[in-house]
């Protein structure tokens, strides 16, 4: 619920920061995961594709971070630009999840 008190500068700040932080603190997951293992369930190339979108997604949302700062938070990010990081996390959370647990068994 919006809070109708709260300059529109200060609701991109309280909302929008944080998701890019956990934007980066994922693809950096994902990324680390992808250099490091070689996932049993993905071919090499499948695997290099979802590691090059994922790199480009980091620098995606670094330079919106960026550019967030540079602004004082006076810029936001169409959901247009987010919904392809969105979705490209929950892919990333779906295949680490499968990883661990290929790797109990």
């Amino acid at each position: 619920m919006r809070n109708s008190n709260l300059p529109e500068s200060e609701l991109l700040k309280t909302v929008l920061q944080p998701l890019l932080d956990d934007f980066q603190y994922w693809f950096a997951s994902s990324r680390d995961l992808l250099e490091a293992e070689q996932l049993s369930f993905l071919n090499q190339e499948e695997q290099s594709n979802l590691l090059s979108r994922v790199k480009q997604a980091q620098e995606e949302v670094q330079a919106a971070k960026m550019l967030f700062s540079a602004t004082d938070g006076q810029v936001g990010v169409d959901m247009a630009t987010l919904m392809p990081w969105h979705n490209l996390v929950t892919e990333c959370w779906s295949l680490a999840m499968r990883f661990r647990s290929l790797k109990e068994v």
